[in-house]
């Protein structure tokens, strides 16, 4: 044989074995598996199966089961591990506050009052339910919504400023802050983006005193309510008692020779 053969055939023996060197791992074991994937666990978590507004009785077809990883389920959520019978115990409860599909059903969120009005089931303990009139220039032109909070001004005639001028004299004073607005008629919450309601009738939020102090003074004047903004809600209520002997600015209007005082407060 001729010695180029030779060292042709010499090259690749040794480059076969040194390639089957490379491939054993200089060992000759195989390499090791990869590590098992950790199996996350998961709760059943009893969620809204559609949108749902508030005020609405739940039916079986707004609630379902959903897994959840269990890290991420907030204990106030329903499982299904510790209330298997959910679904059948929340059906007929009251939606308080709207629920979007997908979302985690609460306690807090919903009313399990069978039998009782809805009005009478979102009222927080101590707390009542009262009606009073408005109109589109005493409700705000309309702008108030339920939810919102309110101011409530009294407007009156001033009889003491009256007995000492001799005209016609009239007062305007907040006896009620930061108030609550459960309804508008018979509206409890905005409805496919209606954003002005031009009711007959307001339903307020009053604790049992100033829901006495409302219903005497309507008897004494006229009631209007002003719009809160935002930024000022869940401020602590107050009842803003009237002081008589408070100074205020007054008006002095003459219409048709007709001299009238208007009082602020």
């Amino acid at each position: 044989m001729k010695a180029a053969r030779l060292v042709v055939l010499g090259i690749a023996v040794a480059a076969g074995g040194l390639a089957a060197l490379l491939a054993g791992g200089f060992g000759g074991s195989a390499p090791p598996p990869p590590p098992p994937v950790p199996q996350i666990a998961t709760a059943d978590v009893l969620v809204a199966a559609k949108d749902v507004g508030i005020g609405a009785a739940l039916g079986p077809q707004d609630l379902q089961w959903q897994t959840w990883p269990a890290t991420a389920a907030n204990p106030v959520f329903i499982r299904r591990k510790e209330h298997p019978d959910a679904l059948q115990q929340f059906v007929g409860a009251i939606v308080r506050v709207p629920m979007a599909a997908g979302e985690p059903v609460r306690e807090n969120k919903v009313i399990r009052a069978k039998g009782s009005g809805y009005m009478a089931a979102i009222l927080p303990t101590g707390m009542r339910a009262y009606s009073t009139e408005i109109s589109a220039e005493s409700g705000a032109g309309g702008f108030i919504l339920p939810n919102d909070r309110v101011d409530v001004i009294l407007s009156r005639r001033d009889r003491e400023a009256e007995k000492q001028t001799g005209v016609e004299a009239h007062v305007s004073q907040t006896i009620l802050s930061d108030i609550r607005v459960l309804a508008i008629d018979q509206l409890v919450q905005e409805k496919e983006g209606q954003r002005v309601v031009v009711g007959k009738t307001a339903t307020l939020e009053l604790t049992q005193r100033q829901a006495e102090l409302l219903a005497a003074a309507r008897q004494t004047g006229s009631l209007s309510l002003t719009l809160r903004s935002l930024v000022d809600a869940n401020k602590k209520q107050e009842i803003v008692e009237e002081d008589p002997h408070k100074k205020r600015d007054r008006l002095n209007t003459i219409r048709f020779g007709v001299s009238t005082s208007i009082m602020s407060k």
